[in-house]
């Protein structure tokens, strides 16, 4: 059996200079996009997977040089490509890049609930996991589409074995530390991708946080419009609605798209319906214009379910709940299941 092998150690003391109190670029306190071009895909650090059947590329963290250096998301498992059958998954689905943009990122990321932010002063610090330290700059509530200064971004190891590749994050502070680990493979012999977690709680403080899977879908490149279609296992009803029934409409147990997105309309709402169960946590995307279409589960209950849509991207956003005392870890696994449908 081939050894993994390790293909990237992030040691934090390395990058410190560059990352610990970096304000953030003009502009960008209010989110406010730098145009810089996505021309030279070979710029960030980055690794290929394949099974056969799945091809996908990650771009690796790195607190210089990697692709996303903002403050929303977990720097891990970033993925600009996933292909199956000649269908593609991922992709760039905003207008503008810029590593420090909160939502500059591609594929199925996820972000966690900020940790100690309330308790800390403005100039003080808390966690942001799968980031690093962070720095409170004032006394405003804590804004997820905000960049925050990262005063120490902890030490991030990528190891690849054959067609599976492991990210590790460990951050240690007076109050909250951890060990953070995803592990991403593609099932020997089949369309499937298992994305595993392991929080390990190395602190004093219990860590508490709710993680969401953001789901960048972009399907065969094409736009959102009907063909679109998001299947639920219960029957949806929905809270805080935003552009439903103009651009996109509840049937059941599925949300349908009813008309192309102009380049800035979106939809939004909070989803109803599901139980205190794992079951309720399996969705399926079928884009029925071209045929591609995934199944997307996990081994733990919903705490919180979205839905969002913009011109290029439709996104269920299942969230989870973790709480997790001094010592102890918590696991959870995502699975992915690629088929197709006839267009």
């Amino acid at each position: 059996m081939k050894k993994p092998t390790v293909i990237l150690v992030l040691t934090a003391a390395l990058h410190l200079a560059a990352a610990a109190n970096t304000p953030a670029p003009a502009g960008h306190a209010a989110n406010t996009p730098v145009a810089t071009a996505q021309s030279d895909t070979t710029a960030w650090p980055q690794a290929d997977l394949s099974n056969g059947f799945l091809h996908a590329r990650f771009y690796l963290p790195d607190a210089r040089t990697g692709y996303y250096r903002s403050t929303r998301f977990d720097w891990s498992g970033v993925m600009p490509v996933l292909e199956y059958q000649g269908h593609t998954y991922f992709g760039q689905w905003f207008p503008q890049y810029d590593p420090t943009i909160n939502d500059a990122i591609m594929g199925p990321v996820e972000s966690f609930w900020p940790l100690g932010y309330d308790q800390a002063q403005p100039g003080g610090i808390f966690v942001q996991i799968g980031v690093g330290i962070l720095t409170r700059p004032d006394t405003a509530r804590y804004n997820q589409f905000r960049y925050y200064p990262i005063r120490y971004p902890g030490n991030w190891y990528v190891t690849r074995a054959p067609g599976a590749i492991e990210f590790r994050h460990d951050l240690a502070t007076p109050g909250y530390s951890y060990i953070y680990i995803k592990n991403i493979t593609l099932t020997p012999g089949k369309p499937q991708m298992v994305i595993t977690h392991t929080l390990k709680n190395t602190g004093q403080n219990t860590i508490e946080t709710d993680v969401f899977d953001h789901n960048f879908f972009v399907i065969d490149t094409q736009t959102v419009a009907p063909g679109r279609v998001l299947k639920l296992p219960f029957p949806i009803t929905t809270e805080q609605p935003r552009g439903m029934g103009e651009l996109a409409d509840v049937r059941g147990d599925s949300i349908v798209i009813l008309q192309p997105f102009a380049a800035k309309q979106s939809v939004y709402a909070i989803i109803h319906g599901y139980n205190d169960k794992a079951d309720d946590y399996d969705f399926r995307l079928e884009e029925h214009r071209t045929g591609a279409a995934v199944r997307i589960r996990c081994d733990r209950p919903l705490a919180r379910l979205a839905f969002w849509a913009s011109v290029k991207t439709l996104c269920p956003e299942p969230f989870i709940h973790i709480k997790i005392a001094p010592g102890e870890l918590f696991t959870w696994t995502l699975t992915y299941d690629f088929y197709t449908l006839t267009p």
